[in-house]
């Protein structure tokens, strides 16, 4: 693959997609060829690791990810675009290209493993992403706990936690015949 920096490889490829630089989308392509590697290696992202990446362009900073993560996916409005950087990422199979906005909002759902739902809700509602409503499957009591009126004897940290960022509400239990392998507790959604 070309240097997607070089300015004739980006004009090139401009012209054979027909794609003109959209202003209403800020779009703006880094020519300098050091700038994204120094991005990259300023994220600290490494093995293991994945990366989100907003408005991918060509795949410049892209390239630099896919070089370093696990796993990279990239959010892009641009219509135009998944054609282009199916040819300029089509070098790395950790790469995935969502077309959406970013700013638009989101549902999670999720069947949660049971260890680990605290960490992941506190993760989800701290970060202030747009996430309109998150739907997900625990431990019975943990569903409670979450869903516990702040002052009442069910009510933890968590409780409060939640309450001070969303409106919890217990929608239904899911017997353990419903799920494979059975678990020993009740879930509830």
């Amino acid at each position: 693959m070309p240097t997607l920096t070089d300015l004739s490889t980006i004009r090139d490829l401009c012209a054979r997609y027909d794609f003109a630089l959209s202003k209403g989308f800020g779009q703006n392509f880094i020519i300098n060829p050091g700038i994204c590697p120094r991005i990259a290696e300023a994220a600290g992202i490494g093995p293991g690791w994945g990366a989100l990446e907003v408005g991918p362009g060509i795949g410049v900073l892209t390239e630099q990810l896919c070089k370093r993560a696990d796993n990279v996916v990239s959010i892009e409005v641009d219509k135009r675009l998944p054609p282009l950087l199916e040819e300029t990422m089509a070098d790395y199979d950790n790469f995935k290209l969502i077309l959406n906005d970013v700013l638009k909002p989101v549902a999670v759902c999720a069947n949660l493993p049971y260890y680990i739902t605290s960490p992941i809700l506190m993760r989800l509602l701290e970060e202030k992403l747009p996430i309109r409503n998150i739907t997900v499957m625990v431990q019975k009591e943990a569903a409670q706990r979450l869903c516990a009126a702040p002052g009442t004897r069910d009510a933890g940290a968590i409780s409060y936690a939640v309450a001070y960022y969303a409106e919890p509400k217990l929608l239904f239990s899911v017997q353990p015949g419903s799920i494979y392998p059975a678990p020993k507790v009740t879930s509830a959604v």
